[in-house]
């Protein structure tokens, strides 16, 4: 078992509960209450891009590949939520927002470290497209069927092919989840690598495999539905999830003299 502890300067909690989620979900909602500007920047964004690639595939007459788009774009999520992190930091120290730290916090302290997550999730997201269209090829070669048209999904290897699709990014999505559920906050709060903020991320999960696997349902459940108008709720799930997800770091890892 590794020692984090001899790693980075931090102990995890291993008796999270669901009354910790609760709370970490209340706090997320008051974090953007208090500063909803931050919130919705950062959600704008994450929507207009989710609508253009949403255009990008319509006018090129792929429209079954808005599934499979649809289904990895949330992989993206935890980069985008890196400025929110940063505001509720800012907004737990009694810290002055800034524009500047907040948009800077990408950076992390200067090494870049949240960037190179950031490009990790980017290459786990263009993977999963390569396998969404080797899932394709695999079921559907034989089958005479397009990717314009959704008459697919009505046939047996259509339904096979979701199938196997959604076993497959899930688990893909579940892994990326156990690294950067706390790896993120973890890099905008203190000076430390991303490999052992990785490590750190995956303590947290093995010490509360429960609680920690409910909030990633929650995580997946709400952004699908958000999802479903056009990207609009977005607008609000992001941001509350982003700042929940910093306060249930914050209870899940402490300082080693805490």
């Amino acid at each position: 078992m590794v020692d984090v502890a001899r790693i980075a300067p931090a102990n995890v909690a291993g008796d999270l509960t669901l009354s910790d989620l609760r709370a970490a979900i209340a706090a997320g909602w008051s974090d953007f209450r208090a500063q909803p500007n931050f919130g919705l920047f950062f959600a704008t964004i994450y929507v207009l891009v989710g609508l253009f690639l949403s255009h990008v595939l319509l006018v090129r007459g792929d429209i079954i590949w808005l599934a499979p788009a649809a289904a990895g774009f949330p992989l993206l999520a935890p980069f985008t939520a890196v400025g929110l992190y940063e505001v509720s930091r800012r907004r737990e120290a009694g810290l002055p927002m800034d524009w500047r730290a907040t948009l800077c916090a990408m950076r992390g302290h200067g090494d870049d470290q949240p960037l190179m997550m950031g490009g990790l999730l980017f290459v786990a997201f263009s993977f999963w497209i390569g396998l969404a269209h080797g899932v394709f090829a695999i079921f559907m070669a034989e089958s005479g069927v397009g990717s314009e048209s959704l008459a697919l999904f009505a046939t047996a290897p259509g339904i096979l092919m979701l199938l196997a699709g959604g076993v497959m990014g899930a688990l893909i999505a579940l892994a990326l989840y156990a690294i950067t559920v706390v790896s993120l906050p973890l890099l905008v709060d203190r000076e430390v690598d991303f490999l052992t903020a990785i490590i750190i991320s995956l303590a947290v999960i093995r010490a509360n495999p429960q609680v920690l696997l409910i909030w990633a349902a929650i995580i997946a459940i709400t952004l699908f539905l958000a999802m479903i108008p056009l990207f609009l709720g977005l607008l609000v799930v992001l941001p509350v999830l982003g700042h929940a997800t910093w306060h249930l770091y914050r209870r899940a890892v402490m300082p080693t003299n805490a």
